[in-house]
């Protein structure tokens, strides 16, 4: 299983965390919705989006090209909303680079060790061997991350 399944894992136990909807100039396939599993761009539309800096990040994928729109991340993070980006390396940098008190955790499969420079960029480095057990401890580091919002007080 893949860091999509870990994210759906963590989105279904804590339901406050927001995923984006990546935009990709690839084709829409089957029984996909634009604006919900993806924005569908053109290579022009792409490009646009690019030159006014409504990318977060974006990277190419053989002849197409997906990226994190940047205003509803923006926004979701300005009412103090947990986000999860499930993405690579150079995008999580590249994250880095534009937000730069964003918490970054590398997933990493069993027996990869990242090199040193890269893992040092991270808050925190999980290995990605038992999805249950990663989606739960990303749960709790989410947590820490965002306060509790505050609930009825009980007397009595």
């Amino acid at each position: 299983m893949g860091r999509e399944s870990v994210v759906e894992l963590v989105r279904a136990r804590s339901p406050a965390v927001w995923r984006p909807v990546p935009a990709t100039t690839r084709p829409r396939r089957d029984g996909e919705v634009d604006g919900v599993d993806r924005v569908f761009l053109t290579p022009a539309g792409f490009d646009r989006l690019i030159a006014v800096g409504g990318l977060l990040e974006w990277s190419r994928a053989g002849p197409y090209r997906r990226g994190t729109p940047y205003e509803p991340l923006r926004s979701r993070l300005a009412a103090g909303q947990p986000v999860l980006l499930p993405l690579d390396i150079p995008g999580a940098l590249a994250v880095r680079e534009r937000l730069a008190d964003t918490r970054l955790v590398l997933l990493a499969p069993p027996n990869h060790r990242p090199d040193p420079a890269v893992a040092a960029a991270f808050e925190l480095a999980l290995t990605h061997d038992l999805t249950d057990r990663v989606a739960d401890e990303l749960v709790g580091f989410l947590g820490s991350s965002y306060p509790t919002p505050a609930g009825p007080r009980v007397r009595g």
